[in-house]
C-alpha cells in the first residue's frame, strides 16, 4: 500500500504542477522521471552496505551498466548527471539518483552486504559488484 501511495503522490504532484501552475511536465524531475520509475519497477536499485556502516547504491542502467550512486554527496557517475546536472545546471537529478530516492521512499530497495575491504574497493572505483 505504501508503494502505491508514494507513486500516487508523485503523479498528483506532477499533475498539479502541470495543470494548476502551468508548469512543463519536466519541471520537477526533468525527462528522467519515467525512466526512473521504470528502474524502480525493474528492481534495479541495490543498497550495498558494509559492517563499518558505509553505504552505496548501485543502479543497473538501461544499457546494463552498473552505476554506483552516493546519496550522502548527491552524486552519480553517469554521463547524464555530469552533463545535465553538473555542467548545464539543467536539473537536480539523473534517472539513477531519482530511482534511488524513490526506492528508498517506497522501501523497495534491494539489499546486499559486503566486507569493508570490498566496500573500499567499490568506493575507490576499482571493483564493480
Amino acid at each position: 500500500m505504501q508503494n502505491f501511495l508514494c507513486v500516487l503522490c508523485f503523479v498528483c504532484l506532477t499533475v498539479y504542477m502541470t495543470t494548476v501552475l502551468g508548469a512543463d511536465e519536466n519541471f520537477i524531475f526533468g525527462s528522467s522521471a519515467l525512466q526512473a520509475l521504470d528502474l524502480v519497477d525493474q528492481r534495479s536499485v541495490t543498497c550495498v552496505s558494509s559492517p563499518s556502516g558505509r553505504k552505496a547504491f548501485q543502479v543497473a542502467g538501461g544499457s546494463g551498466r552498473l552505476y554506483t550512486c552516493f546519496l550522502s554527496c548527491h552524486y552519480c557517475p553517469c554521463p547524464a548527471f555530469a552533463y545535465t546536472v553538473l555542467r548545464r545546471n539543467g536539473g537536480l537529478l539523473c534517472k539513477h539518483l531519482l530511482a534511488v530516492y524513490l526506492c528508498q521512499a517506497m522501501a523497495v530497495t534491494q539489499q546486499d552486504s559486503v566486507s569493508d575491504q570490498q566496500m573500499s574497493a567499490l568506493l575507490s572505483g576499482t571493483s564493480a559488484r
